[in-house]
């Protein structure tokens, strides 16, 4: 942060002096590509990465915090353009100071063809995932300085992960990604699957991935060799399959997935918008609960309000407790209104949010999972709140509402209180 500083501090200053000293067309010329040079370097902070002459330096890796590992710190990268343009390296390396271990990635990959941006990568992973979480492969890389529901999430398998995968843009507005892997699942908490009488406390899980993103309706630029999305157009489309195979390559379970999502925005002016994300999963056959579907929960099981007062995620249910759910079919819809922010001054707007979360799921064969309690969501589940962000150094408050057919008895179990951090650059 002090280079970033120390660089914003710099920029300023050149401007300054530039805006009292006449040009010349050649001083205009430099100063046009420096300005470009300082927003590219800012776009790459704001995607999480500090460039550097060979290499990306991967910001998300530098500190976490969680349940299970405490403080995570460690460094990780990417090769850029300038080290190859045919060849790249991905790796990381990180260590929990509560679970005494270190966790890594060593993977690289080289392109087949340009046109389509065509990638064959290979990867060798020895990490921990939250359990129940369900990622799309295609999903452009989201960077936060800070990252809400990794605080309080305290449910992780461990897993040591083969994989090659190919990245495939059918054109701009079709990408796609297909992964093979072979994963040994180690679950960090006391849990048995119990498959035809056979009782597992770690498997071998063989799966096979195809990941579909379709941005119908935005605007792409070729830049530099690299298709990039200049404009967001919606509705936007993410189409996630997955199959597991039993007896090869080790794997002891047959299970498919299929995960959907839609992102669309009803835009009134550049201030006022409403966002709706539909979401929805479906596991069939013997999957266990490490690959099933949690909801996306973010409330802390502590006795009152202010013990539970934490941290409101992006896309989170806030009053849902931590493991209180799981489904092998779910769906989900969220609708945030953004309202024109108050016009305190110039420069201090706070905005007002109005949120509505819905979650319906159920569970075929509960009894397969053994030695953990949860509920399923085949009442409907609904909480509905407001966030007013942006209040001071990018931090604001988040109230949510727990209501319906899982309203708690309890008045203040069915309240959330929050504070929210959105920051940009």
């Amino acid at each position: 942060m002090q280079k970033i500083f120390c660089f914003l501090v710099f920029t300023l200053f050149t401007c300054a002096l530039y805006s009292q000293t006449p040009q010349t067309q050649g001083d205009s010329t430099r100063v046009e590509n420096d300005s470009l040079k300082k927003k590219a370097f800012l776009r790459q902070i704001g995607n999480g990465f500090f460039p550097t002459k060979f290499l990306n330096i991967d910001l998300k890796y530098l500190f976490k915090f969680n349940q299970y590992e405490g403080i995570r710190t460690g460094l990780g990268g990417e090769t850029n353009e300038a080290f190859s343009e045919k060849y790249r390296l991905d790796s990381y390396v990180v260590y929990g100071f509560n679970d005494h271990r270190f966790k890594y990635k060593i993977g690289g990959g080289f392109r087949v063809n340009e046109d389509t941006s065509t990638w064959i990568d290979l990867s060798y992973t020895d990490d921990l995932q939250e359990t129940g979480s369900s990622t799309f492969l295609t999903d452009s890389r989201l960077f936060s300085f800070f990252e809400p529901r990794l605080l309080n999430i305290d449910l992780f398998h461990k897993h040591i992960t083969k994989a090659i995968s190919v990245q495939h843009n059918f054109s701009s507005h079709l990408i796609s990604e297909t992964e093979l892997a072979i994963s040994k699942i180690d679950p960090t908490y006391n849990y048995v699957f119990n498959v035809d009488g056979t009782s597992f406390r770690n498997f071998d899980v063989s799966t096979a991935k195809l990941s579909l993103q379709w941005s119908p309706f935005s605007t792409f630029d070729n830049t530099d060799g690299r298709i990039e999305e200049v404009k967001d157009g919606y509705p936007k489309f993410s189409l996630q399959l997955t199959q597991s195979f039993k007896d090869v390559l080790k794997g002891d379970f047959n299970f498919t997935k299929v995960d959907f999502r839609t992102v669309h925005r009803f835009t009134f002016n550049d201030d006022v918008f409403t966002e709706a994300i539909v979401r929805g999963g479906l596991a069939t056959g013997k999957a266990p609960l490490t690959h099933l579907y949690h909801a996306y929960p973010n409330n802390i099981t502590k006795e009152t309000i202010l013990q539970r007062f934490s941290v409101a995620g992006i896309n989170s249910f806030e009053t849902m407790y931590f493991n209180e759910f799981f489904s092998d079919r779910f769906a989900t819809l969220q609708i945030k209104h953004y309202v024109k922010p108050f016009k305190i001054t110039e420069r201090y707007r706070p905005q007002l949010v109005l949120i509505s979360r819905m979650a319906i799921g159920s569970m075929h064969d509960i009894d397969r999972h053994q030695n953990i309690d949860f509920g399923i969501l085949d009442k409907g589940y609904s909480e509905a709140g407001f966030e007013i962000n942006k209040l001071l150094f990018g931090f604001g408050l988040s109230f949510a509402y727990r209501y319906g057919g899982y309203h708690l008895p309890e008045l203040g179990d069915n309240i959330a209180a929050k504070f929210t951090f959105n920051v940009s650059l």
